[in-house]
Formats: C-alpha cells, sequence, structure tokens
C-alpha cells in the first residue's frame, strides 16, 4: 500500500498518524511499566496528567499543522517546533533548567 493503513470500515489513516499516535500511547506507558520493576521511577498521577496534557496537546497541534500545511516541508518544520517546544518545557518541568 503507499504509506496508508485501512480499518474494517473502509476509512483510511496515514501510516504517520498511526505511528504518532502510537509513540505518544508509549510514551506514556513507559514510566507505567518502568515503576512495576524499578523503585526509581516514581511517577504520582500528576505526573501522567502532565505528560499526557503536554504530550496529546502536541499530537493534536501538529494534527491542526498537518492539515493546514500540505507540502512536507511545512509539516516537517511544524513538527520540528513542535518537539523543541516540547522537549523545552518537558526539561523545565523534569530538572528545572530555566
Amino acid at each position: 500500500m503507499t504509506g496508508m493503513t485501512k480499518t474494517d470500515g473502509g476509512q483510511r489513516f496515514p501510516l504517520w498518524r498511526v505511528a504518532m499516535w502510537g509513540g505518544i500511547a508509549a510514551l506514556l506507558l513507559l514510566p507505567a511499566v518502568a515503576m512495576q520493576f524499578t523503585h526509581e521511577v516514581a511517577w504520582g498521577p500528576e505526573d501522567f496528567a502532565f505528560a499526557g496534557v503536554l504530550l496529546i496537546g502536541a499530537g493534536a497541534l501538529f494534527e491542526l499543522a498537518a492539515w493546514k500545511f500540505r507540502s512536507l516541508t511545512g509539516r516537517l518544520i511544524s513538527a520540528a517546533v513542535i518537539l523543541a517546544a516540547v522537549l523545552l518545557i518537558w526539561a523545565d518541568a523534569a530538572v528545572g533548567v530555566f
């Protein structure tokens, strides 16, 4: 197929969309799984809520940007800007860099 995945209803979803939302879900599940094996990871409900709002918000913002920018260059630039913003916010929240 041409970079698309098909559901039972005949709808088609781009693979980048499935990969993005799957990656966000995996990033949110990773600390929960790590907490089962080590005491060094100790996230509370507020940590999961913060990560969820940040990552899901970034995913939704990229969906909006991908809808607005049809060119690959526009999508890549918007993805880079959103990723940089997420990493900046995450670094500041995690260790208080700024």
